[in-house]
């Protein structure tokens, strides 16, 4: 009866000890797809300097591909105004320049940061010219647009200032359509979710 009594008391503390030890890892924090998060990247920005992402940690980042000579370059006055309105909320945005539809950024870096500072007041950071699609897509932008790589969802980039939203741990929390401003009901809907 006695050795009854031990195996009950030691099958009750083990599977009390496997519960506990499920419901912690239930409140894990989920992994991506490849376990990655955007502070896994480093970046050059539009001087040539290596940013680690990783800098932005805790912040909210909205990351958008940009182009001097698109039509919808008019974005850079409204994402500039928004992020002046958000930044002290914790907001950044990343700008990526990328040559990827029909053209429409030809500047060089230094003609680009000339350009958004003169004619937009950019003050948002700018990072060098990137692919943002196809063969030569920068690990950052394969990671961003996969699902199999942020574990959440496919984004392929569609056109210049695509954005994408990311939560303060890292993550890919949406994808917003280029014509989607940043003044639309719907992104600032997706920001503050992710504020919260």
């Amino acid at each position: 009866m006695k050795n009854k009594s031990i195996s009950f008391l030691l099958l009750s503390l083990t599977f009390s000890l496997f519960t506990i030890g499920c419901n912690a890892k239930s409140n894990n924090t989920e992994v991506t797809g490849s376990g990655k998060t955007v502070y896994d990247f480093t970046m050059k920005d539009i001087d040539g300097n290596s940013i680690p992402l990783s800098k932005y940690k805790g912040k909210v980042l909205v990351i958008v591909n940009t182009a001097s000579q698109c039509g919808l370059v008019g974005q850079f006055e409204e994402i500039e105004n928004f992020y002046k309105k958000y930044k002290d909320k914790g907001v950044v945005v990343l700008g990526f320049p990328a040559n990827n539809f029909l053209g429409q950024e030809p500047l060089s870096n230094t003609e680009i940061k000339s350009f958004c500072t003169k004619n937009y007041g950019v003050t948002f950071p700018m990072f060098s010219k990137i692919s943002v699609k196809g063969n030569d897509i920068d690990p950052l932008y394969k990671y961003l647009t996969n699902k199999s790589e942020n574990g959440v969802l496919d984004a392929p980039i569609k056109w210049n200032y695509q954005k994408f939203i990311i939560d303060k741990n890292g993550n890919v929390a949406v994808s917003l359509s280029p014509r989607t401003s940043v003044n639309d009901q719907d992104f600032l809907q997706s920001l503050e979710d992710v504020l919260k």
